[in-house]
């Protein structure tokens, strides 16, 4: 939905997970993002929430390709050289995926990729929120932004930009800004948008 877990209610899960004999794994997928969101470290919304393992993305912040997986305990590591191949984490000459990763982490790049596109899609609720007939139906505290859109007019815009239905029953669209979205980007989308709904 667009919206962050607290380090509180990751540990919650966890404890939960935990209290049953299993682990507790993670997508983040957009973890830079959710972490940028909260003011906290990758660790502090992972590993100290009670997170056994982690799959860390960098394609949706800015790298090519690629997805880590991370095991944050001991010990659990141990046999996942031997089933990597049925978990789809042994690419051909993966030592070219991983070296993005040398750059991402370098200066805090991840960061200022995930700090972007959350901005960014603070100006576009800020531009959605002055468009009449239209709707911000979630809390935007990351990069998505959740919106009811008059069906008709959505399925006119998707013939320029390219988003998801969300609910199609209540006209309900996922709405994501990136790490290379320019707020010329949104002030096109915008003018796109109130020209069919003729706001």
């Amino acid at each position: 939905m667009g919206t962050v877990y607290t380090p509180g209610e990751i540990r919650e899960i966890a404890d939960y997970v935990h209290g049953l004999g299993l682990y507790m794994h993670m997508d983040g997928a957009r973890i830079a993002n959710a972490a940028v969101s909260l003011g906290l470290s990758l660790k502090e919304v992972s590993t100290d929430s009670g997170v056994d393992i982690l799959s860390f993305g960098g394609t949706k912040n800015g790298m090519m390709m690629g997805e880590a997986v991370c095991f944050l305990r001991p010990g659990l590591s141990d046999n996942f050289k031997y089933i990597r191949k049925q978990g789809m984490q042994l690419a051909s000459k993966m030592r070219f995926i991983s070296a993005q990763y040398i750059a991402y982490f370098r200066d805090d790049l991840w960061k200022r990729c995930a700090g972007h596109s959350n901005r960014m899609a603070q100006v576009l609720s800020k531009g959605l929120q002055q468009t009449e007939g239209i709707r911000i139906v979630q809390k935007v505290q990351s990069n998505g932004v959740f919106v009811m859109i008059p069906s008709a007019v959505a399925e006119r815009i998707r013939g320029k930009y390219f988003f998801y239905p969300w609910d199609e029953s209540r006209s309900e669209y996922r709405l994501m800004t990136s790490w290379d979205t320019t707020e010329e980007d949104i002030e096109d989308f915008l003018k796109v948008l109130r020209s069919e709904t003729g706001k």
